[in-house]
Parts: structure tokens; sequence; C-alpha cells
């Protein structure tokens, strides 16, 4: 589902920066250590999570309503960095073909990055989610 999402927003936005590319502003290198910043802090809280979880010796019991908080804010971190990978993917896409110009150039390579960070927001993302599973009892798994 990310994945085709990721497609979809890249051609629409191909598709949309071929015909307005003159008159947006450059891409911001920004996005890049602020959603490397983001992924590094869901895969840290998935780490923790998931040793309160198992109650780990030194971890303290996680809350329920917590847990499911997290677990909603990794699903939504994920298609959100989903929709900006495809958008960064859309611009990539354009700029690669102007190549030969200095500004399309760096335009490309801040893209890339940009996609590249919102690539690990969707891994850690996806982590996070993983991480608020409830493991399953030794008992439930003995056969029948």
């Amino acid at each position: 589902m990310l994945v085709g999402l990721i497609v979809v927003v890249a051609l629409i936005t191909w598709v949309l920066v071929r015909q307005f590319y003159a008159d947006l502003p450059l891409v911001p290198w920004t996005a890049i250590p602020t959603v490397l910043l983001l992924g590094i802090g869901e895969a840290y809280t998935a780490w923790m999570t998931r040793a309160r979880i198992a109650r780990k010796p030194g971890t303290k019991p996680a809350e329920p309503l917590a847990v499911a908080r997290l677990a909603a804010l990794g699903k939504a971190s994920a298609y959100g960095g989903a929709v900006f990978a495809g958008v960064f993917a859309g611009f990539a896409l354009h700029t690669v073909q102007l190549f030969t110009r200095e500004t399309p150039r760096s335009e490309f390579f801040v893209s890339l990055g940009s996609f590249l960070s919102c690539v690990a927001l969707i891994v850690a993302a996806l982590f996070l989610e993983h991480a608020c599973r409830i493991p399953k009892d030794p008992e439930d798994q003995r056969p029948a």
C-alpha cells in the first residue's frame, strides 16, 4: 500500500512539476535532517516500547493507552512519509532530466536525499507499529 502511494504521488508530482517548475521555489535542504531526526526518534521510541512491553528488567510496564497512541503515530508517520517520499521522488524524476544545468542538478540531490530520509522515516514508523504489538503467550503457541 505504501509503495503504491509513493508511486502515485510521485507521478502526480512529476506531471505538476513539469508544467510549473519555473514558478516553484527551490527544494529546501532542511527536509533531510528534519525527517531523519523524526525517523531516529521513532526508531528509538520503538526500541524502548518493545522493551517495556516485553517487561525487560529496568523498564517500567507500558500503559496500554500510550502504546495505542504510539501505534497510531507509527501508522500516520508511515503514510505521511510515503506521501512526502512521493513528492520528493516526483521532483527528482523531473530534475534528473535537466541534470546538465546547475540548479536542477542541486535540486535533484536535495530531492534524492529528502526521498531517502522519508524512506528511513517509513522504516522507523513500521518498526514502531510492529513494536506496539502484544507478544504471544508461550501457552498459545503449543500444539493442541
